[in-house]
C-alpha cells in the first residue's frame, strides 16, 4: 500500500555525490515501497539542490526502527551540545 505521506523541508547544508560535494537546499521525506532496501515500505528521504538538476541528490532508505532510531539520535546530539554550540531557528 503507497501511503503518499511526504513532507517537504528547506535544508542547509552538504551533500556528497558522483561529482563530489554539492549545497542542499531541499529535503523530501516520504514513506513508500523502497528502491533498494530489503523492507517491504522504507522512510525514504531525497537530499536535493534542484537548481544543480538530477544529479545533485542524495538518496537515503531506512527501514522503519532504523528511521526511529536516527531520529532520535539526531535529536540527542544537538540536545547534548555545549551551550552556544547550536542555535535552533524555527
Amino acid at each position: 500500500m503507497c501511503t503518499y505521506l511526504t513532507e517537504n523541508v528547506e535544508v542547509e547544508g552538504s551533500g556528497k555525490g558522483r561529482e563530489g560535494w554539492f549545497p542542499l537546499r531541499c529535503a523530501t521525506v516520504y514513506l513508500d515501497h523502497p528502491q533498494h532496501a530489503s523492507a517491504e515500505h522504507s522512510l525514504n528521504i531525497d537530499f536535493l539542490n534542484p537548481d544543480r538538476g538530477p544529479s545533485a541528490r542524495v538518496a537515503v532508505e531506512l527501514d522503519p526502527a532504523s528511521a526511529r532510531a536516527l531520529a532520535r539520535a539526531i535529536l540527542r546530539t544537538l540536545d547534548q551540545a555545549p551551550a552556544g554550540l547550536v542555535t535552533v531557528s524555527t
